[in-house]
This record gives C-alpha cells, structure tokens and sequence, in this order.
C-alpha cells in the first residue's frame, strides 16, 4: 500500500501488486500531468519513493526527505511554480524553461544546473533529434524540466515505482545520465550497421540512386554529434565539481558514463569519416560511369564527323558537284564513306583509343 503522507495524490492511494505497479502508473501519468507536474516522488531513501501532488509539493520540507519533481514546463502552472514558489534563484528557473540549451553543468550556490540531451525514442521521431533535460540538483531536491516526453525519466520513475531505483538525489543524477547514454548504444549500433550495408552495396555497384541515402546518414551523425560532445564536457565538469551529495560510487558512474560518451562521440566520428569515404567513392563511380559515356559519345561523333562533312559537301545546291551526273553515283559515294570509316577505326584502334 502507498505511503499515507500528506498531500499524497489520491489517485495513488490503493493497494497494488508490485508486477502491476508499472502499468498502473503509465494509465494514470497522463491524468497527473495535464498541470505540468509529469511526477513529484519523495525519495526513502531505500529505492522507493512516495508521490505527491502540488498540495504535497507544497507542503514538502527537507526534513521529510529529498525530492524529486519532474515538471513539463509547457504548461503555464509549471512555470508559475518555478518562477513563484520553488524557492528558485530566478536565473536557475529561467535556464529551467529555456527553449533551447546545449548540455552543460554550472555550479549554483551549493546546487549545480545540468541540461542533458538524449535520444528520441518516442513512436515515430527521430533518434537524432535529441531531448533535452534540465535538472537543478541540490542534496535534498532535485528539480528537473522537459518540454518533450523523455523515455529515461520513465524509466527511473517506474525503477522508483517498483522499489529499486536512486536512494539519493546524488544517485538519481548519475543514473540519469548513465541511462541517457545507454540508450544512445542502439542508435550508434544502428549507424554502423547502416553504414556497413551502404559500403556493401556501394562495392556491389550502386549508382546515382544512394546519394540520398549517404547524405541523410550524414546528416544524422552530424546532429548526434552536435549534441554529444557538449554532453561529454558537460559529465567531466559534473565529475570534476565533486558536490558532497554525491557520493564516490556515483561520481565514478559519472565518470564512465562520460568515458562511454567519449567512445560515441569517436564512433561517430568514425562514422562520418566512412560515409565521407563511401560519398566520394560513390561520386567517383559516378563520374567514371559518366565519362565512359561520354568517351564512347566522343568516338561515335569523332567517327562521323568526317562523314557528316562529306555528306554535307556534296549536298551543296550548286553546279560542279562531282558524280552527279552518273547513274552509279550514290553506290560510289557510299564505298567512299565506309572506306573513310574503315580507315577512321583503324587509326583509332593504333592509337588505342577503342
């Protein structure tokens, strides 16, 4: 049975089996977060978590424990209780609802500002168009923002949900940035593999028609890695700052969190290199293909041109024309022609041009 504190959200106030908990949940956050406040759990410090709703959130005080609420600040009533009664600095709150943001970690006061980015897993989007998290830390609250659904932050809530997620607000910041890159591993897997069968059938002989192709996968390393490398500076300065909430073991999540984004980041650089390779080979056989023809246009014309001037010589509408007179005169002008054209393909077999 759920924890009876108050301001608890009623919806949350029954008895459950821990395999449904998941399910539970997910039918009933989108009734939660119609007001912006995606969810607001109070860590106990076990795994477990208790939620409230914006009466509980309200009513919060460090001395019950440390919090975490997630908010979607494209609702207005999100935003009004960053701005008006989360206790913020009102520079931490407006970098909490800016549009746009590059990943980064600032030190605030005895709290750091922490904007994320992570692969889009929703149905239908794009893996490279990446979301962004922002998170302000502190060790008894944790206050993180987004504008589009982030299937990570679900994870953690259902890992919450079910007894076996973060004790601390340290531990939930290293294991959302350690599950943020996690999912990041099919997207660069997927690359590769893209990038092996496009060389395969670059090799095969594939024309003009995978252009397309190579120059949208261009485009998707290019926006991965837009995003990564900040990411990257972004975990070693959270490493570096070394705050007191955290503890050994989740700076060193950190850590190898950012060693596993760096390993990305050369993967993709990789990546790009060799859809840069497969580009210009697949230019290059292009070119070859269109210089062949071409070439061959070039002998065709070159063959006839000595003929079509003869031809047109001899169509000259005035007196003097030779054999114009005689009945055998066409048969003689054609022998004149194919033995001008046996001795074109000659010479041009010498100089090896066919």
């Amino acid at each position: 049975m759920i924890n009876r504190l108050p301001g608890v959200n009623p919806l949350f106030r029954l008895h459950f089996d821990p395999l449904a908990t998941t399910l539970i949940c997910l039918e009933l956050l989108p009734m939660m977060h119609e007001d912006g406040l995606v969810v607001a759990l109070l860590l106990d410090g076990k795994g477990g978590g208790t939620r409230l709703d914006w009466a509980g959130l309200r009513a919060w005080t460090p001395e019950q424990g440390a919090l975490w609420v997630h908010l979607d600040f494209a609702h207005e009533r999100a935003v009004q209780w960053l701005e008006r009664e989360s206790g913020l600095d009102p520079l931490v709150a407006a970098a909490l609802t800016a549009d746009e943001t590059r990943p980064r970690c600032i030190a605030v006061d005895d709290g750091l500002l922490i904007s994320l980015r992570g692969v889009n897993s929703n149905p239908g989007a794009d893996p490279e168009d990446m979301v962004a998290i922002r998170l302000f830390c502190t060790a008894q609250r944790i206050v993180s923002t987004r504008r589009r659904r982030l299937l990570t932050a679900t994870d953690l809530v259902e890992a919450l949900d079910r007894g076996k997620g973060a004790k601390t607000t340290g531990a939930l910041t290293s294991m959302l940035a350690d599950q943020l890159t996690e999912r990041m591993r099919d997207v660069i897997t997927e690359l590769d593999d893209r990038i092996d069968d496009l060389e395969e059938r670059i090799i095969e002989g594939a024309g003009q028609e995978m252009r397309a192709g190579v120059l949208d996968l261009r485009r998707e390393i290019i926006q991965l890695r837009r995003y990564l490398a900040p990411q990257r500076d972004a975990l070693a300065r959270l490493y570096q700052e070394r705050p007191p909430w955290m503890t050994k073991h989740d700076r060193l999540q950190v850590l190898e969190t950012s060693d596993q984004v760096t390993r990305y980041i050369e993967d993709l650089d990789s990546a790009r290199d060799r859809a840069n390779v497969s580009y210009e080979e697949l230019a290059s056989r292009v070119g070859e293909q269109m210089n062949s023809r071409m070439y061959v246009l070039s002998l065709i014309a070159g063959l006839f041109l000595p003929l079509g001037f003869l031809t047109g010589l001899l169509g000259i509408n005035v007196g003097g024309i030779p054999l114009a007179d005689s009945p055998w005169g066409f048969f003689e002008v054609v022998a004149i022609m194919v033995v001008l054209l046996i001795v074109q393909i000659f010479v041009f077999r010498r100089k090896k041009w066919f």
